[in-house]
Order: structure tokens, then sequence, then C-alpha cells
């Protein structure tokens, strides 16, 4: 999976296409990620103890990681990660600039 925790994503396909936001959550067993204002969900909470609160809260839900992109601010839009070794390190770089992710 080349995304990763803290990316800028651009969502491909689904009611949210064409939305940019942040990565807060991957799971790469499920081929999942979590994008913050991407697929909200309302979730029906319970109080569990005396003073908490229950009612409808909005959270993000899970998408697959093949519904969205990696964001390149130079190309301005979602692009395809190749890898280079740049000073003995392994980085992500836009496969049609060339510029670092």
């Amino acid at each position: 999976m080349n995304i990763k925790t803290g990316d800028t994503v651009i969502v491909l396909s689904g009611d949210d296409k064409g939305v940019k936001g942040k990565v807060i959550a991957v799971s790469p067993k499920e081929g999942k990620v979590l994008v913050e204002k991407v697929n909200i969900i309302h979730k029906h909470v319970k109080a569990r103890k005396q003073g908490d609160e229950s009612g409808i809260i909005d959270a993000e839900g899970a998408i697959y990681a093949s519904k969205v992109a990696l964001y390149c601010s130079k190309c301005d839009k979602g692009v395809r990660v190749k890898h280079q070794i740049n000073d003995g390190k392994k980085v992500r770089v836009c496969a049609k600039c060339g510029k670092e992710l």
C-alpha cells in the first residue's frame, strides 16, 4: 500500500469524488483508509457512565485504498507513485512530474 498516515489524498470515486483530505488511519490488512471529512457516518452512542452524553455522532468511515490517490500539489491532481533511492533513502515520487511526496 502506497498510502500512509498523514498523506494528502484525493477521492477517485463514490459520493465524495474529487474531495481532498488528510489520511487519519491506514489498515493494510483490510486495504482501507480513513480520510478526514470523507464518507461521514452517523454513530448512535449510548451513555456508559453517569454524566456521559448519548446521541448521534458524525464520524469518518473507512473506504478502500484503491478509491483514493495521492495528491500532488505540483500536478494539482491524484497521481501514481514510483519509488526512488535518494541519499540511501527510499522515497515516494510522483510518477508524472518527479516531485517528492
